[in-house]
């Protein structure tokens, strides 16, 4: 797959805490080359505080894609989309969130629904999936490798 006609998103977050699939999602963002930067918290304490420094220090650098998991501990994907409401309506009013996770049951997926995102995945992330987002969410045109 590669992208035609895009601008590259300013950063990603990745919400998850599985090292592991961190560092796979970050190996496939990088390879995709769609963002400047791409993030890592490992909970969503983590990423409320990442989230708070760029609203204060450089709102410019706040990510465009938030994927996030939905089980962590100290601070779960639902309560971070809570805290998340809480944050300044300018820098997170173009940010796209998809919740990204291994949970299938219907009642989060249902409650889900009931939230402030774009989109609900199962883990993992593959280039398909991202092309997906890229295409809803932002308007990127993805073609298949030949």
């Amino acid at each position: 797959m590669f992208i035609v006609n895009f601008k590259m998103l300013p950063a990603i977050l990745l919400v998850d805490d599985d090292a592991t699939t961190n560092f796979l999602n970050q190996r496939l963002l990088s390879r995709l080359n769609v963002s400047r930067a791409v993030h890592v918290a490992g909970n969503g304490a983590e990423a409320l505080t990442r989230l708070q420094a760029c609203c204060q220090e450089a709102p410019e650098t706040f990510p465009a894609l938030i994927l996030l998991d939905l089980n962590m501990p100290v601070m779960d994907g639902f309560e971070f989309l809570d805290a998340y409401q809480q944050l300044p309506v300018a820098p997170r009013q173009h940010t796209v969130i998809v919740m990204l996770t291994t949970s299938t049951l219907d009642a989060d997926q249902a409650r889900a629904q009931q939230l402030p995102i774009a989109g609900y995945l199962t883990k993992p992330l593959t280039r398909e999936n991202m092309a997906t987002v890229l295409r809803v969410h932002f308007g990127v045109l993805c073609e298949n490798e030949k």
